[in-house]
């Protein structure tokens, strides 16, 4: 019966089925304790680690780009994404932060993007606070964004 009911969804149909399927074995070997992952499940999630990256970077430069816009390009919950992400020391927010910061910073160094201001820079990639944006790009880089410049540029 089941096998009969398959071949009736549309592709799309079964792909979520499929990822949710996914979703209910982790879920059921995580309440379970074990600590080893089957092959299966490392593959879901390095797989949905990928489309949640890619959604990242193709929204990157909008300010309204957020956990639940990235989490929902991807496909995947919030929840899902911040797990796998933690595996990696990581979340959702901060992965957004740290790619912006990084394209602010590259943008910072070429040459080619001098014409521009940092606040351009940084509204560019998605920040709307340029107070908040220095504060992050010192903690990141260990200078301001105007050092950072200054240095690639000598």
């Amino acid at each position: 019966m089941l096998p009969s009911y398959v071949a009736m969804l549309q592709p799309a149909e079964a792909e979520r089925i499929g990822e949710q399927l996914l979703d209910l074995v982790a879920l059921a070997l995580a309440a379970q304790g074990r600590r080893e992952e089957s092959p299966a499940l490392s593959a879901a999630r390095a797989v949905a680690l990928l489309q949640l990256r890619s959604a990242i970077e193709a929204r990157l430069d909008d300010p309204s780009l957020d956990p639940e816009t990235a989490a929902a390009a991807a496909g995947i919950s919030v929840r899902y994404a911040n797990a796998i992400l933690a595996e990696q020391g990581m979340s959702l927010q901060r992965l957004i932060v740290a790619r912006r910061l990084e394209r602010c910073r590259l943008d910072l160094e070429n040459p080619q993007r001098a014409h521009l201001t940092v606040s351009e820079i940084a509204y560019g990639w998605g920040f709307s606070d340029t107070s908040h944006f220095n504060r992050r790009f010192k903690a990141a880089f260990g200078c301001t964004p105007s050092e950072c410049r200054r240095r690639s540029h000598d």
